[in-house]
């Protein structure tokens, strides 16, 4: 009978393997396999010896560190499920998801125990003994390192198939309330085995993780390479200074980094001493989230010579879907490639389900060992965006004759801002609500630093007398995270919003106004 290792199982394998192999680093610290093996290994035992018990949910409200990649380790060995939660969140958001994925424990950053002691209350279903922090020391809140001192470095024993979840992550909800994504210990497996050959990596590679942990694509990229035997290093992600990244990749080494178009474009303008810095060891880089411009391209080439550029398209829910490798960058312009190892042929459907022909526009279905299980608690939706078995995101897209697709459009009108999700229902609601306002629409316009800056536009109930740009950014503070909020708002009239004949705003339209671009 085949039996794939999780992430969890292999590291015991990997401790054996890679004995002297830095496994886990950041800016003061450094662990060995075998010492991330027994680190893990106490926490889990730490962990069950709370009450917890395979298939209860281990919330985690971290930045990007050691702690987090451990906790990812040892929910995997004891068969508990991580729900990952971005502490860029509000504290009503926060509890929401907590609340929602059933929780029964919360591992929390130090800095982070003001938003969760204002929403403590709320939090109905996590004893009071099962809060524990990541840093200083604070009332109410068992330490990290202090609880897991005391427990043995044996291997926890704990069944723990393939099948069974692994991760619910929430990704934005197009109707403002965001969705569990229930993944498996083989859909991330799958990811590992065919990211390290669609990629070509090995265990000499050293990754530098900038992007999120609480996000999807550290758990696939940055994770390939703790299972596969590499190093990663890891990095605040709300520290991202330019001139310190080039810094690192220098000192360290650093052989490949997954980064968006905003990371890219702020290391392209670092002063002229930065731009000294040995980066010969970097491989490989990816860009993820939007795709990148052939003048971005062309620069990030030559700022990193003999470098291997990659693009990817993909979702929380499905994985990795298509990849464009570098010998496709110039020549396939806006594309997002073709097919990822392992996966089905993606299909182009219309409305009616009929696969359409080469250079038409229909909404993308995949179909692979990637894909998540289900929506935690949304049978419906679970069923709406399968169609016989093959899965949509809901990206209109298109194939040219070469067997490359491009994205067109997003069909929920989801806006990417420096690689986070902002679904535009949800800024609306809260926008809406302002007094002075009588409808609103949000929609992303090209940004250099952001990628898509979001976009309030405003018809006041007196045009003559709208409310200031500053008052309605204020007033989604607290309601929503930074990120989602507007970085410019523009009052227009009625006559100038357009909508459809049963009253809807068209927000395709309106972003065509604004870019002169047909979309």
């Amino acid at each position: 009978m085949a039996s794939w290792l999780n992430l969890g199982q292999i590291l015991k394998v990997n401790a054996k393997k890679f004995p002297h192999t830095v496994a886990l680093k950041d800016k003061d610290r450094k662990f060995t396999y075998p010492e991330v093996n027994r680190r893990v290994n106490k926490l889990a035992h730490s962990l069950l010896d709370l009450g917890l018990i395979k298939g209860d949910k281990v919330a985690v409200l971290l930045e990007n560190s050691i702690e987090i990649v451990e906790v990812y380790l040892a929910t995997a060995k004891t068969g508990l499920v991580i729900v990952p939660v971005n502490f860029r969140l509000t504290g009503s958001e926060v509890a929401f998801i907590v609340n929602n994925s059933d929780a029964q424990a919360l591992i929390v950053h130090d800095e982070f125990t003001p938003c969760v002691e204002g929403i403590k209350t709320e939090l109905k279903n996590i004893r009071a003994d099962r809060y524990i922090v990541v840093g200083e020391k604070i009332e109410g809140y068992r330490e990290y390192e202090a609880l897991i001192k005391t427990y043995p470095q044996s291997e926890p024993e704990v069944k723990v198939d393939p099948k069974d979840t692994w991760i619910l992550i929430y990704t934005s909800g197009t109707t403002g309330k965001p969705k569990g994504v229930v993944r498996s210990h083989e859909s991330q497996i799958a990811f590992y085995l065919i990211n390290a050959v669609d990629f070509g990596f090995n265990e000499y590679d050293v990754c530098l993780n900038v992007m999120p942990l609480c996000h999807i694509n550290s758990t696939f990229f940055t994770f390939t390479f703790t299972y596969i035997g590499g190093t990663a290093y890891i990095h605040p992600a709300r520290s991202f200074r330019a001139e310190e990244i080039l810094e690192i990749i220098e000192r360290e080494k650093i052989t490949f980094i997954s980064l968006i178009p905003t990371h890219y474009t702020l290391i392209l303008n670092v002063p002229p001493e930065a731009k000294k810095r040995d980066v010969s060891s970097i491989r490989k880089l990816l860009c993820s989230s939007a795709p990148a411009r052939k003048e971005m391209k062309l620069a990030i080439m030559e700022f990193f010579p003999g470098v291997e550029l990659y693009e990817a398209y993909g979702s929380t829910e499905a994985g990795i879907v298509t990849v464009l490798k570098p010998e496709d960058q110039l020549k396939k312009l806006g594309s997002i490639g073709y097919e990822s190892l392992g996966t089905d042929f993606v299909k182009i459907l219309d409305e009616d389900g009929n696969e359409v022909s080469v250079g038409e526009i229909g909404e993308l279905y995949s179909r692979g060992p990637m894909l998540f299980d289900e929506y935690y608690k949304m049978p419906e939706k679970t069923t709406t965006t399968f169609r016989d078995g093959w899965f949509s995101a809901g990206d209109m897209a298109k194939r040219d004759g070469d067997g490359f697709f491009e994205i067109v459009d997003r069909k929920d009108n989801l806006i990417i801002t420096g690689g986070e999700h902002v679904y535009p229902s949800e800024v609306e609601k809260v926008i809406g609500s302002h007094p002075e306002v009588l409808d609103v629409a949000i929609i992303g316009l090209p940004d250099e630093m952001w990628g898509e800056a979001v976009t309030a536009f405003i018809i006041p109930r007196d045009l003559d007398n709208p409310p200031q740009s500053k008052e309605i950014i204020s007033f989604c503070k607290d309601k929503i995270a930074g990120y989602k909020r507007p970085k410019e708002v523009r009052f227009i009239s009625e006559e100038e919003m357009p909508r459809t004949g049963s009253g809807k705003i068209l927000h395709r339209a309106l972003r065509m106004r604004q870019t002169g671009k047909l979309e």
